[in-house]
């Protein structure tokens, strides 16, 4: 196989990318969405001058076996590049876990990679209706709430995670959220402060002030579900 897979970076050592898992991290070149937070806007673009060749990353993985678990492929989008699969398999092949980073935007194409994934880690942003406020793209919601229903159905372990910005989402609607996440079944939720770290949204970076803790917020959706976390740095 030749995956050929875009890639924009590599980490070669992570505990927090897949929690409990040292993991390699491949990050993965081009994301349709603009949203403003981002912290890799390097990745956004589908093709970039400093991409890493996938034969190169293949032959770190192998110098790195036994000596990691996992590797996790992020973003950007991972499923954005039609190779994701292939890539995949040629990882599990060196005897790494696989784990996935995803905004869920493709359903169709997270179906076919959710096979071969031991976790996934899937951003859900805002309130489907309102998701172009984050994102910049209109109707972004829509495939989301099928790449959920897919993710929780498959049985693979995950979490899902949502990114507060005061600006962006208010505590209300953090609590619709979890409210409508929990109807569905979500039992792994996280729910993280926004990181200026990569920001390039000026107004994001300097509008980030809280009128109250986020853990405030946290302690009153933490019972909806099995297991709960807050990451504020």
């Amino acid at each position: 196989m030749n995956a050929s897979l875009r890639v924009g970076g590599v980490t070669p050592l992570s505990a927090t990318d897949w929690p409990g898992q040292l993991a390699a991290v491949v990050f993965c070149q081009g994301c349709p969405w603009r949203c403003g937070y981002c912290h890799n806007p390097d990745l956004i673009p589908a093709q970039s001058n400093s991409e890493i060749a996938w034969a190169d990353v293949l032959a770190f993985l192998e110098r790195r076996q036994g000596l990691l678990d996992a590797v996790v492929f992020s973003g950007g989008e991972p499923t954005l590049q039609a190779n994701l699969p292939d890539a995949m398999r040629e990882v599990r092949a060196l005897g790494y876990k696989i784990g996935l980073h995803t905004g869920g935007m493709y359903p169709k194409r997270l179906a076919a990679v959710l096979p071969l994934v031991d976790w996934a880690g899937m951003d859900v942003k805002a309130p489907i209706a309102d998701y172009a406020r984050i994102t910049g793209v209109k109707g972004s919601g829509e495939p989301v709430q099928e790449s959920l229903d897919l993710l929780l159905a498959s049985g693979v372990d995950y979490e899902i995670r949502t990114t507060v910005h005061p600006a962006l989402l208010t505590d209300e609607e953090v609590v619709e959220m979890a409210h409508d996440l929990a109807g569905r079944g979500v039992q792994r939720y996280v729910v993280q402060a926004f990181r200026s770290q990569g920001c390039r949204d000026e107004y994001l970076c300097h509008h980030a002030t809280r009128a109250q803790p986020l853990q405030r917020v946290g302690d009153g959706v933490a019972n909806m579900f099995e297991d709960f976390s807050l990451r504020v740095v």
